[in-house]
C-alpha cells in the first residue's frame, strides 16, 4: 500500500517554531511530528510514501532520508508549483498512487496527531464495498470545521457542510468514527492540547515510555539523555527533548522542551513551548503560550507573558503582555 501526506506550505501558524524547519520537521512529544504518521503507516503494511510539498521539499526529504533507511520505507516527494489545497495534491499525485490493480492509499493531514487506527479503517474501507472513506471526530466547536452529515449505523455520508456551502455526496462515500483522541496540532494553543492528549493516550497504551520518580508529576516524556538535576518538579504533560539540561530546583507543566535546550536553576516554565538549543536563565518565568525559537536566550529573573520571540534572540527585560519580538 501507498499513502499521500499533505505536507502544505508555510507553516505560517506555528511561527517561529517554521522559520527554521518547515512545519513537519517541528518536533511533537520528542520527534518530528510527520514521523508519528509514517511510523503508523509502515506498521500496518504501508511501503512508500509521497509528500504532497511546495516549501522546501529538499528539506524535508533530506532529512527523511535516514528514516527511510531505518523504517524501510520509501519516501518520494509530489511537488506543488503553487498552493492546490486538498484536492489538488491528490491529481497532481495520481500516477504515483494509483496501480493497475486498484489498491486503496492513504491520505494524511502531515498536522494531524491521532492514535493512528490504520488497521480499523482498512477493515472499515473493505467492509463498506463503497469507493472512498474518511475518518472523521467529534469536536466540541464543529464551527471551526466542515461538519460531515452521515448514517449512524453504516457510515454513509449524505452530505458535508461547508459554511455557507453544502455539498451533496454520492453515495460512494463512507466515514468512520475515529476511536480515541484527534487534534489538529498546527497552532500553539493546540499544540499544547495535542501533547497532552498524546501523552494520555501513551499512558494507557505504552506507560513505560513515560518517566516516573518523586520529582514527576503525571504524565512526562523524558529523552533518555536529558539531564535533569535535584529538587526539580516536572509535570503534567510535559516533553523533554535529547540532550536538554535542567538545573535543580526547575518547574514544568503543559511544556515542550525541545533538544539542546538549557533551563537554569529554579526557572518556571509553563503553558509554552521552548525551541531548539534556547537558554532559559535562573529564576526566569515563562508562561502563557510563551513560544521561543531556536537559540533563544532568555536572561535571569526575565519573565515572559505570552511572547513569541523569534530565533537568534536575547531577551534581557521582561515580556509583560502577549507580543511578537523581533
Amino acid at each position: 500500500m501507498k499513502a499521500l501526506i499533505l505536507v502544505g506550505g508555510f507553516g505560517t501558524r506555528l511561527r517561529p517554531l517554521t522559520l527554521s524547519v518547515p512545519k513537519p520537521l517541528v518536533d511533537f512529544a520528542n520527534k518530528p511530528m510527520i514521523l508519528h504518521q509514517i511510523e503508523a503507516l509502515k506498521a500496518i503494511g504501508v511501503t512508500e510514501v509521497v509528500l504532497a510539498i511546495n516549501y522546501q521539499p529538499e528539506v524535508m526529504l533530506n532529512f527523511l532520508k535516514e528514516y527511510e533507511k531505518k523504517l524501510e520505507i520509501k519516501i518520494t516527494c509530489s511537488q506543488e508549483t503553487e498552493p492546490l489545497g486538498t484536492a489538488g495534491p491528490l491529481a497532481l499525485a495520481r500516477d504515483k498512487l494509483i496501480d493497475d490493480a486498484g489498491t486503496p492509499f492513504f491520505v494524511l493531514n502531515s498536522d494531524v496527531i491521532s492514535e493512528y487506527p490504520l488497521k480499523q479503517m482498512i477493515e472499515f474501507h473493505k467492509g463498506h464495498g463503497g469507493e472512498a472513506s474518511i475518518m472523521v471526530t467529534k469536536v466540541d466547536e464543529p464551527s471551526k470545521y466542515g461538519v460531515v452529515l452521515m448514517e449512524e449505523t453504516s457510515g454513509k455520508v449524505e452530505r458535508f457542510v461547508e459554511k455557507p456551502k453544502i455539498f451533496v455526496a454520492e453515495k460512494k462515500l463512507f466515514a468512520m468514527v475515529l476511536p480515541g483522541f484527534w487534534m489538529d496540532i498546527g497552532q500553539p494553543k493546540d499544540y499544547v492540547t495535542g501533547l497532552r492528549l498524546y501523552l494520555d493516550s501513551l499512558r494507557k497504551m505504552s506507560s513505560s515510555k513515560l518517566a516516573t520518580g518523586p520529582h514527576i508529576v503525571g504524565n512526562v516524556l523524558v529523552d533518555e539523555s536529558a539531564v535533569i538535576g535535584e529538587g526539580c518538579l516536572i509535570g503534567p504533560d510535559v516533553a523533554i527533548g535529547p540532550g536538554c539540561i535542567i538545573d535543580s530546583g526547575v518547574r514544568l507543566s503543559r511544556c515542550t522542551v525541545m533538544r539542546g535546550v538549557r533551563i537554569k536553576k529554579h526557572a518556571c516554565i509553563s503553558s509554552s513551548i521552548i525551541g531548539w538549543h534556547s537558554t532559559v536563565g535562573r529564576w526566569a518565568r515563562v508562561e502563557n503560550m510563551t513560544i521561543l525559537g531556536e537559540d533563544v536566550h532568555v536572561g535571569d529573573e526575565v519573565y515572559s507573558n505570552g511572547g513569541v520571540v523569534l530565533p537568534h534572540k536575547e531577551i534581557k527585560s521582561s515580556i509583560l503582555k502577549p507580543e511578537i519580538v523581533m
